[in-house]
């Protein structure tokens, strides 16, 4: 063992000759992470300055184009704009596109809520990876088009979150696409007690008061016209909104209330109040048709006035009471308070005048586009309609016009000034489509009310229906989620979970 002995006494002379370093009782990253909870006051940080931003661009930076709005309008401008001229900076109150023709299909389970939104980033990714491109969840309350900047606050949810942070944001190009707000023609109590149609939350809202109504009926002791209150849902509006939601409500009632809820199956129904007649802008044969099918479906149709809302119950101008468990309110839209705020010429219906290529004409280097913006009475052509059609294609034509601009040195503050912008912008209808639910659905394919041209309904309309927004809806990943949503439905029904 005379090797082992001489092993011992090598390793013992070459730890005697390594230098030694003073320990200390604590490494040094864990005693900074003690002193972080000592009991000593912090000193109170620094308060933020009242405003900061993004400045103006250089000559060494892109462009910068601001878009107000995640609607389709300003979604599909963003989509297509050339990243490699621009950088781009959207202000939005929500970080996703609402796909609208569908939300109807949440309220009531036969589509999930993560199928009908798309997210920012993937429409846009450049805004979540690139350094001159951003998305700020805030709201725009002011524009000074002299100085070329917006005035932004973020968007907070109530008294527990941080305030409200204001930030400035230069632009070199400005898009407002901030769309619209339900109309509620100032009639008492709408906004108290009344559903909107528009958002994903309203749709969450909308099924959870559905649900909690349903099983709050089976409770014991509830009296029977209480039960019928609860039970009973009112749609004010007979445009495409109120009929397809009155659709997916009868459809959800026959299927799957009386399958899940049998002790009240007869109570449930839904009225449709209408001042003039459902779906004016489609062909009068199918309008009829519509008005057969939802008679069937068990939907009642009446024609009214709503002149005062209670918490119960609605009141028509007739003095006709109607009361109410659910009540979802479809009447159409209107100019935003943002809109109605602007100094700036304003278009038959108080939306902001533009003209023919999109811009507004007081202000440079601004345009405006979707539910916000109007042709002016000088220009000599009509306002268009609210559509998701109407904002895409405005979306789409901006989107290239901007490109063209900019590939031509124009895409700074007042660079494109003298430009000429060529063909102005010209919108086609191609045509309205409505489910009224029964698997059946409308299609008309006129260029306008008063034109002629093709349409139809029934059970192949509800194929072209469905297959047109599966094509229309905006990635392959949600696309793949409502078709997946349509089979399970169709195999084992609606989800009635109320979370």
């Amino acid at each position: 063992m005379a090797w082992f002995r001489n092993l011992v006494k090598f390793s013992s002379l070459k730890s005697s000759l390594r230098p030694r370093t003073p320990t200390t009782p604590f490494p040094n990253t864990l005693f900074v992470s003690i002193l972080q909870f000592s009991s000593q006051p912090n000193p109170e940080p620094a308060r933020r300055p009242a405003s900061h931003g993004l400045g103006p661009t250089s000559s060494k930076e892109k462009p910068r184009v601001v878009v107000l709005g995640s609607g389709w309008a300003g979604c599909r401008v963003m989509k297509g704009l050339d990243t490699k001229i621009y950088d781009v900076v959207c202000v939005s109150p929500r970080n996703h596109m609402v796909f609208t023709p569908l939300l109807a299909s949440t309220c009531v389970g036969t589509l999930e809520f993560r199928s009908v939104a798309e997210p920012i980033a993937r429409i846009q990714p450049v805004i979540s990876r690139e350094t001159g491109s951003y998305f700020f969840l805030a709201n725009c309350n002011r524009i000074d088009p002299d100085k070329h900047v917006v005035h932004c606050q973020t968007v907070t949810e109530g008294a527990s979150t941080l305030e409200p942070w204001n930030f400035e944001i230069s632009y070199d190009k400005l898009i407002i696409a901030s769309g619209s707000e339900p109309t509620t023609f100032g009639i008492h109590g709408v906004e108290e007690h009344a559903f909107f149609l528009r958002e994903v939350h309203h749709a969450q809202e909308i099924r959870r008061k559905l649900l909690l109504n349903l099983m709050l009926s089976d409770v014991p002791g509830i009296s029977e016209a209480e039960k019928q209150r609860l039970l009973h849902c009112v749609v004010v509006g007979g445009g495409p909104t109120g009929v397809e939601f009155s659709g997916e409500l009868s459809d959800f009632i026959m299927r799957d209330v009386h399958q899940r809820y049998a002790h009240v199956k007869n109570y449930i129904h839904v009225t449709l109040i209408e001042a003039n007649e459902i779906l004016s802008s489609f062909d009068d044969g199918l309008r009829h048709y519509a008005t057969r099918q939802l008679t069937k479906s068990g939907v009642r149709l009446v024609r009214g006035i709503v002149k005062d809302v209670k918490a119960d119950r609605i009141i028509l101008t007739n003095d006709t009471e109607v009361p109410y468990g659910l009540l979802v309110w479809s009447t159409g839209v209107g100019p935003s308070s943002f809109v109605k705020s602007m100094d700036v010429p304003k278009s038959p219906g108080g939306r902001i005048g533009i003209d023919e290529w999109l811009r507004v004409p007081s202000a440079q280097d601004i345009f405006a586009i979707g539910d916000c913006s109007g042709f002016l009475e000088s220009t000599g052509k009509q306002v268009l309609p609210a559509l998701a059609q109407v904002a895409e294609r405005q979306g789409k034509f901006l989107e290239e016009l901007l490109n063209r601009i900019g590939k031509a040195g124009g895409g700074y503050a007042n660079g494109a000034k003298d430009m000429e912008f060529g063909e102005p912008f010209v919108y086609k209808h191609m045509g309205s489509m409505a489910s009224i639910g029964r698997y059946k659905a409308l299609v008309d394919l006129r260029q306008s009310r008063e034109a002629k041209g093709f349409s139809m309904a029934g059970f192949t309309s509800w194929i072209i229906w469905r297959s047109a927004y599966l094509t229309r809806v905006v990635s392959w990943r949600n696309r793949f989620y409502v078709a997946i949503n349509w089979a399970t439905t169709f195999v084992f029904g609606r989800d009635i979970s109320r979370i």
